[in-house]
């Protein structure tokens, strides 16, 4: 008789990988937790400047910031279209809007109170954040 028990094992590991890397790729960019947070920096620095007539982008910083997330997304293999299929995507843009909102009422801000975002603006300036390095006090 057959010892099949070494098959059954290498079949159920193969399968188990096989299910880990396409949940990795159902991901996708979504689950890029580094590339979302510089988009929610990006999406709260320019709801800022929008917001506030005293604040304005630092438009060449904030396009080198922008690249660079790009330039991560393509070196793990994201092609160019499923970039800016991803940022262009009604729901995630959605998703990225209710982060914004959050991240703004955690420190006290509102996206509706522009007297607030000028002053979260303004600290995130003082601080040196990556959000207040987009940004410039008029």
């Amino acid at each position: 008789m057959i010892n099949l028990k070494p098959y059954v094992l290498i079949a159920a590991m193969s399968a188990t990988a096989a299910m880990g890397q396409a949940s990795t790729q159902q991901t996708g960019l979504p689950g890029e937790a580094d590339i979302n947070a510089g988009l929610l920096t990006v999406a709260v620095a320019d709801k800022i400047r929008r917001a506030c007539g005293d604040i304005s982008a630092r438009f060449f910083t904030a396009r080198s910031y922008v690249s660079s997330l790009k330039e991560m997304a393509v070196e793990r293999g994201y092609s160019e279209a499923e970039i800016d299929a991803y940022i262009n995507d009604d729901i995630e843009k959605a998703r990225m809007r209710e982060k914004r909102n959050e991240y703004f009422k955690a420190r006290g801000a509102s996206n509706y109170d522009p007297a607030s975002l000028c002053d979260l603006g303004r600290a995130e300036i003082q601080k040196q954040s990556q959000i207040g390095l987009l940004l410039r006090a008029k």
